[in-house]
């Protein structure tokens, strides 16, 4: 009981420094400014960090090694995008097709919503034969699945849905950081909790060994596709927010250099650590569109420095991390007040 009490109370601890975290955050909005780059990074940090976490999800809690992220945000974006432009917009921004098929207009909650919703049916119908695979099957099958949706998004045979290869406008966005901040957080704590619950327990088993949680009782495809189902349907609405923060929907935009992006973010910050994928995210975003970009000066080192040499750097970075902190910033751990007890008793103990 005392431990128990004990996990309660760092449970409350945890939740209440998150929320003055996220306080602390809107304050400084209000103080930079909504335009200032710090801002922006933000912003993107929100959506790129649920798709990191939905990622890691699938792969570091399950241990199925997909590459189909950058597919399931493609659906969220374009869904979210066709249900928010307003009904007199239509007619301009699909005015080769008459204003499109859907023809009404609905609150972006609700839309991102179904976005997800939408990107986990697909995840349903592609999961049941393709998580019979493993490993760089799987890998392989996944990022297949991830290509062909983008051609088909920019193909003019669906064009009067999807405004083939041109891009969506005019749809619902936001300057302010705050609606980022909510649904990237809630999105996120929903799946922590997820985790905590006796199916991640269930995800973790199938990854540490599938034999072993099978002879416990583990129906398999049934947990693999539910992990699948989840992480696509957190995808989606990560790329509805990345849709809000571009401000136009493209399918060009969704490449598998996105998913690759993500994945790198799971690694970097450690595969099997929630916080370590938001962390890890921050770092990224804010490295590569403004901690470095001084690197882009070609007068800072005449002959040396010019247009994108930050993305050197940049890559020189990562191969770093990637090298001597193979575990990740975080590897299997958390950010928590649990946590630092736990570390400030082992070198008590020591």
């Amino acid at each position: 009981m005392a431990v128990l009490r004990k996990d309660k109370k760092v449970d409350i601890i945890n939740t209440a420094l998150i929320l003055v975290f996220l306080v602390f955050l809107l304050f400084v909005e209000k103080r930079v400014g909504r335009g200032s780059m710090l801002i922006t990074v933000l912003q993107k940090t929100c959506a790129y960090a649920l798709a990191a976490v939905s990622m890691n999800l699938l792969n570091g809690f399950t241990g199925l090694f997909s590459l189909g992220q950058a597919g399931f945000m493609a659906i969220g974006a374009y869904s979210y995008a066709l249900l928010t432009i307003p009904v007199e917009h239509r007619a301009q921004i699909l005015y080769k097709h008459g204003g499109g098929i859907i023809d009404f207009c609905i609150p972006f909650i609700p839309a991102l919503i179904i976005g997800g919703v939408i990107a986990a049916a697909f995840a349903i119908i592609i999961g049941f034969p393709v998580l019979r695979l493993k490993s760089d099957y799987l890998a392989i099958a996944t990022l297949g699945f991830a290509e062909i949706f983008r051609n088909l998004i920019q193909s003019n045979d669906v064009a009067a849905l999807t405004n083939g290869p041109d891009p969506l406008s005019a749809y619902k966005t936001f300057s302010s950081l705050m609606p980022y901040l909510i649904i990237s957080a809630v999105c996120i704590a929903v799946m922590m909790l997820l985790i905590n619950s006796s199916y991640g327990r269930a995800f973790r088993a199938i990854r540490d060994d599938e034999i072993a949680a099978e002879a416990m009782g583990i129906n398999l495809l049934r947990h693999k596709l539910l992990s699948f189902t989840v992480s696509a349907f957190f995808a989606g609405i990560a790329g509805g927010l990345l849709a809000m923060f571009n401000t136009t929907v493209s399918a060009s935009s969704y490449t598998s250099a996105m998913t690759y992006e993500i994945l790198l973010i799971v690694v970097i910050g450690g595969i099997g650590s929630i916080s370590g994928s938001v962390l890890a995210t921050f770092l990224f975003v804010a490295s590569r569109e403004w901690w470095l970009r001084f690197l882009d000066d070609p007068n800072l080192i005449p002959g040396l420095t010019r247009g994108s040499f930050r993305m050197v750097v940049f890559s020189v970075v990562i191969m770093l991390i990637v090298l001597f902190r193979q575990e990740g910033i975080m590897g299997t751990k958390e950010l928590s007040v649990g946590s630092l007890f736990a570390r400030k008793k082992e070198v008590e103990e020591l």
